[in-house]
C-alpha cells in the first residue's frame, strides 16, 4: 500500500505553512575559485555584485519572501546581516528584486 494512502493529511512543509520558515544557514561555505585575470575592473565589480545579489535572493526565498514587492531595501539589508555579508548598495538591492522577478 502506498505511503500516501496511509497518511491522508500531508505534513506541513515550507510551501504549505502560513508563516515564514526560519532561514537555514549554509553549513559549509562554498570553495572560492580565483577570478580570471586581465579583465577590466568594472567586470569584477559587476561579477561580485551579481554573486551577492544571487546569495541574497536565495536567502530571501528561503525565508519566505517570494514576491519582489515584499523585498524592500531594509529587508534585503537585514537578510545580508543574517547571512553574514556586507549590507548591499541600492543597486544591489534593485538587482535582487530583478532576480526574484525573473525567477518566477
Amino acid at each position: 500500500m502506498p505511503a500516501a494512502a496511509l497518511n491522508p493529511k500531508p505534513l506541513p512543509t515550507q510551501s504549505t505553512t502560513k508563516r515564514s520558515v526560519p532561514l537555514d544557514l549554509p553549513y559549509v561555505p562554498v570553495a572560492k575559485r580565483p577570478l580570471p585575470p586581465g579583465r577590466p575592473r568594472e567586470w569584477y565589480i559587476t561579477h561580485n555584485r551579481r554573486l551577492k545579489a544571487m546569495r541574497l535572493a536565495i536567502a530571501l526565498l528561503d525565508s519566505g519572501v517570494y514576491v519582489p514587492d515584499q523585498a524592500r531595501d531594509e529587508k534585503i539589508r537585514d537578510t545580508a546581516l543574517l547571512i553574514g555579508v556586507h549590507p548591499p548598495s541600492d543597486t544591489t538591492c534593485r538587482m535582487v528584486r530583478t532576480l526574484m522577478r525573473y525567477a518566477r
